[in-house]
């Protein structure tokens, strides 16, 4: 939320720097979230003074240019200028050498000291449309006579020079969205620190009925939509262009003008929080305004020119025979203010939240007014800013008040009765306030204190304080005022240790990411929300098992993910992007599936691995990742959680080109491998990218059975033989291993293939596998006649049932 500086002087005639005012809305709990600059004409025609043409002569070498000297106050230049009009005895704004110009376009430009055409040049003679003041450049701009020379142009133009407040505002702090509702925490702010401001609100004293001409009945059908509408109708009104101020102030919070009349509403809405809405009256059918819904699927074009379908819950704005108007959320587009309006009929309203917030989601809508509704409004401003929008009008529009106001308010929306005990305000902050500061504090946020007791306070909150209806609510505004940083750090450290045996998830969640981190992985943790159109990516993702947002933000999070893939492939397209392409990432996550309406979540680990193994360097050559690196990761995962056997399949999840799924009994470990190049190309990703998605629900309760043996350090020593076996090419290297295992389950510690060899030499469908196997008897040392009757028997067994050939 943008707040202007200067608006907020019209509330608090305050003397403080903008960083000092930064600070005390931060502390208050507005945090500034940023400070810039706003200036009526950019760059504010710095080094752009009024002077004088004393003579002005044909220039030698050109036909359309002249030479002329001016006085600029400070000196006399010779200045070199093609406008048709420059003439002796003007007053002109000139541009001196070091003067920075700005295009249309916002392009910078400066203004040097040179020569044209062989006459030198010390300034610039400037048009208004190279000054930012208007777009004509038939010739240079002509000042009145009697403007003094050497005035900055700055002050003769009246330049708007203010600084901008970024707030970034909490959706609890409805009474803060207005440049008052600041003001407001402002003046409480500063009587804390024993500064007493006047905080002063526009007068609407002058408000006056001139005649009872245009009456526009109004009926509120749904009062429980509709708690407070009022109405009053404006006529002869001119509408045009806004003066100057308000459209500084409103270009400063970065809103474009439109014509007087809407810029008021704008105006008012951003100054008192409230939001209006301004009907042409002569639009207004049957002179009657009707506040009800209407039948679902009604059209209705809004001010953006879509047709809308309605909702029966939408309240909307109608006469005798249409709509006008969605409610608290958007206008339409036949019943608005135009340039051939003469009477307007002023809306201003309180309506309910909720139904504010339903409606604006349902047509993906998102106005200043439906924000401010759907947060709740101060339901005792709407009848005083429609007085000061009305005043403002007719001081800028003309125009005579030609009706009473309609206030249709039946049931008054009463404040809020908190009770506070100072033992559960000093319990809350940790430290006791005095009782007398509290109420000070009280009393500069409006809160009324009803009555005093020795051990608490009764109080009043005003309605536009929404946010504030328990006890908790009310010590959390003294603490904000009171200041965070006034709040003492106790020395005392407290800590408790739990001696409870079950078995926690996270520990084991930070073995592995500790184990990954150490191989270079970083983590990434991505938005459970996501877009719907995922799922065609995949057979196996079902669009009728997602779990969507009742309101969703927009249609990309709409839904909850089924796979951690794609929040994972969407980083991984991020960094490429940015030229970051040997990447590593891992995600702790959940899915969420509806399976007939039983909704369930499932916990995974997923792994990404794509690009070069590791990062260039003069010593080693660059090796692309492989899916046997990502097949070491996942398997080293395994063996840190003691999950060292586990059978593999050819993976069935059609997300991968290739892969492999390990599992234990019925129970699905892990799928990995290589992700189809189709779902690449879907976030424009052309290189490989290695996949894992370990079911993590699955491993713990896995891991939970896995019992911790230890057996001392053998005191023998291992032994050593190679084979290099010529093998069927379908044959895996697990093949090997499980026979190898099932020949020798006391002696042999390990199997590793340390080579293969395809190609040159070999007979066509066959390839060689250089196999070592490891050795080792706890009891004694082995003898050669022991290893060489178990390799023989290896060696008879790959034969057999593999086909092998020794080489």
């Amino acid at each position: 939320m943008k707040i202007s500086y200067n608006w907020i002087k019209q509330f608090l005639k305050i003397d403080w720097t903008p960083e000092q005012t930064s600070e005390l809305l931060t502390d208050l709990g507005l945090e500034v979230e940023g400070l810039e600059t706003y200036q009526s004409v950019k760059g504010g025609l710095e080094g752009v003074v009024v002077g004088e043409v004393l003579t002005c002569t044909p220039h030698e070498n050109a036909d359309r240019l002249k030479v002329t000297t001016v006085n600029i106050g400070t000196e006399t230049v010779q200045i070199v200028c093609g406008a048709p009009n420059v003439a002796a005895g003007q007053k002109v704004p000139v541009a001196t050498i070091g003067t920075t110009l700005y295009t249309e376009e916002g392009e910078a430009w400066t203004i040097k000291k040179g020569k044209i055409r062989g006459e030198e040049s010390h300034g610039m003679i400037c048009a208004e449309d190279e000054l930012g003041l208007g777009k004509s450049h038939e010739g240079i701009m002509v000042l009145p006579k009697d403007t003094i020379v050497g005035t900055p142009a700055a002050q003769l133009f009246k330049i708007e020079n203010d600084q901008v407040f970024e707030i970034g505002l909490t959706p609890n702090r409805a009474d803060a969205m207005s440049h008052f509702g600041v003001a407001r925490d402002l003046k409480a702010g500063f009587l804390h620190k024993d500064i007493n401001l006047e905080l002063i609100t526009p007068s609407v004293s002058s408000f006056n009925v001139n005649n009872r001409t245009l009456k526009i009945d109004v009926n509120v059908e749904n009062k429980a939509l509709a708690p407070r509408y009022c109405g009053v109708t404006i006529s002869g009104v001119k509408v045009g262009e806004s003066p100057a101020w308000i459209q500084h102030r409103l270009k400063a919070i970065g809103l474009s003008p439109k014509n007087n009349i809407v810029d008021i509403t704008n105006y008012v809405l951003h100054e008192l929080g409230q939001p209006l809405h301004a009907f042409d009256a002569h639009k207004i059918s049957g002179n009657k305004i009707e506040v009800k819904t209407l039948k679902s699927g009604t059209k209705f074009t809004t001010l953006d020119g879509i047709e809308r379908e309605l909702h029966e819950d939408d309240l909307m704005i109608c006469d005798a025979e249409k709509p006008l108007c969605i409610a608290g959320v958007f206008g339409g587009m036949h019943s608005g203010v135009s340039e051939n309006t003469i009477n307007i009929f002023l809306e201003s309203a309180y309506f309910n939240p909720v139904s504010v917030r339903k409606t604006a989601k349902r047509h993906a809508l998102n106005t200043d007014a439906s924000f401010r509704f759907e947060r709740g409004i101060d339901p005792n401003i709407t009848e005083y800013a429609l007085k000061r929008a009305v005043l403002l009008i007719q001081e800028v529009a003309g125009g005579e008040i030609t009706s009473e106001i309609s206030d249709a308010y039946p049931t008054k929306i009463e404040d809020f009765q908190v009770h506070i005990s100072f033992d559960k305000v000093a319990k809350l902050i940790g430290q006791e306030i005095p009782k007398e500061t509290i109420k000070s504090i009280l009393w500069s946020l409006e809160i009324k204190v009803n009555n005093v007791t020795e051990t608490g306070l009764g109080l009043t909150i005003p309605a536009y304080r929404n946010d504030v209806q328990r006890e908790a609510d009310v010590i959390e505004e003294i603490l904000r005022v009171y200041g965070y940083n006034n709040i003492e750090t106790n020395t005392k450290l407290n800590a408790s240790i739990s001696n409870a045996s079950k078995f926690e998830d996270y520990k084991l969640q930070n073995i592995v990411g500790n184990q990954l981190v150490a191989q270079g992985f970083y983590e990434i943790m991505a938005n459970s929300l996501t877009t719907p159109n995922y799922i065609a990516l995949s057979e196996q993702l079902k669009e009728a098992h997602n779990v969507t947002m009742l309101n969703p933000l927009s249609n990309d999070l709409s839904v909850m993910r089924q796979s951690l893939l794609f929040s994972g492939l969407e980083a991984i397209s991020y960094n490429i992007n940015r030229r970051k392409s040997d990447l590593k990432f891992f995600e702790f996550g959940k899915t969420y599936h509806d399976y007939n309406g039983s909704r369930e979540e499932h916990k995974h680990l997923t792994v990404f691995i794509t690009g070069n193994k590791a990062e260039e360097r003069w010593t080693t050559q660059s090796e692309n990742t492989s899916f046997f690196h990502l097949k070491g990761t996942v398997e080293s995962a395994l063996a840190r959680l003691g999950i060292n056997r586990f059978r593999e399949a050819a993976v069935k999840n059609d997300l991968f080109s290739e892969g492999i799924q390990l599992s234990q009994g019925k129970m699905v470990l892990v799928d990995f491998g290589i992700v189809k190049p189709k779902v690449l190309k879907h976030f424009g990703i052309s290189q490989e990218v290695f996949f894992a998605d370990f079911n993590w629900d699955t491993i713990i309760e896995v891991a939970k059975r896995n019992k911790i043996k230890f057996t001392a350090i053998p005191k023998y020593p291992e032994v050593r033989r190679d084979f290099a076996l010529l093998i069927d090419e379908k044959i895996t290297f697990d093949d090997i291993n499980k026979i190898a295992e099932q020949t020798e389950k006391q002696l042999l510690k390990n199997v590793n293939l340390f080579d293969v060899y395809q190609g040159k030499n070999l007979p066509a469908g066959k390839k060689s596998y250089a196999v070592s196997f490891t050795f080792q008897d706890k009891n004694k040392t082995l003898t050669d006649k022991v290893v060489d009757k178990v390799m023989h028997q290896l060696q008879s067994n790959f034969e057999s049932k593999l086909g092998a050939e020794l080489r």
